[in-house]
């Protein structure tokens, strides 16, 4: 992550990644992870804003449902993306109880004031179309119920490509992760100018 003076720190809006191994950046140094590639990206733009990755490799909704409200607390985070989702489906937990976790992901963050991002995440088809169609659909469904912003596939560009994933066939490797902020990009950008307008109103 870039680093900033701890007064400096305190007063810039941040960037709340709660995910799993995705972006934990699992077998990757933390300096090569997409969220410090975001970081970076944020920095040259010239954001005000920090992103804290708060992402566990092996999580799962409910791992960071029961996570979120501390982080919430601790940080105030202007916007909270949630990536999410994939462990879950890969163990086939019923897409209910994943809908109802990310669901409430969701409002726990929103009452915290924070806007939301969710970055989808397909599936192989192991358990089928029917559970596959479903676990897809629930990032476009609660995007839209709620309003929040939406990455429909974190991994587009990626997962398809030998040259840009590890030798697990799972994990993205280090020349992937600027792919992946370039799909975090257009969805976060709005969310950003958002932030900011709501910060200096409430100044």
């Amino acid at each position: 992550m870039v680093l900033v003076a701890p007064a400096a720190a305190a007063t810039q809006p941040v960037v709340l990644v709660v995910g799993d191994s995705l972006s934990a950046g699992y077998g990757l140094t933390i300096d090569e992870n997409w969220p410090t590639r975001l970081e970076e990206r944020l920095a040259a733009a010239g954001r005000p804003h920090r992103v804290v990755n708060a992402s566990i490799s092996g999580d799962t909704t409910s791992g960071g449902l029961a996570r979120l409200p501390g982080a919430l607390e601790r940080l105030s985070p202007s916007i909270v993306l949630i990536g999410l989702g994939g462990n879950d489906g890969l163990r086939g937990i019923p897409t209910a109880e994943i809908r109802r976790n990310l669901s409430k992901m969701i409002q726990l963050s929103e009452s915290a004031g924070a806007r939301v991002l969710l970055a989808g995440i397909h599936i192989p088809p192991n358990y089928g179309p029917r559970y596959t169609e479903s676990f897809h659909a629930i990032y476009h469904e609660l995007s839209q119920e709620y309003g929040t912003g939406l990455i429909p596939f974190i991994l587009e560009g990626v997962a398809l490509d030998v040259e840009l994933m590890q030798d697990d066939g799972i994990h993205p490797n280090a020349a992937a992760q600027s792919v992946i902020v370039d799909n975090v990009w257009p969805a976060l950008e709005p969310l950003l100018d958002l932030t900011i307008h709501n910060d200096t109103d409430q100044e």
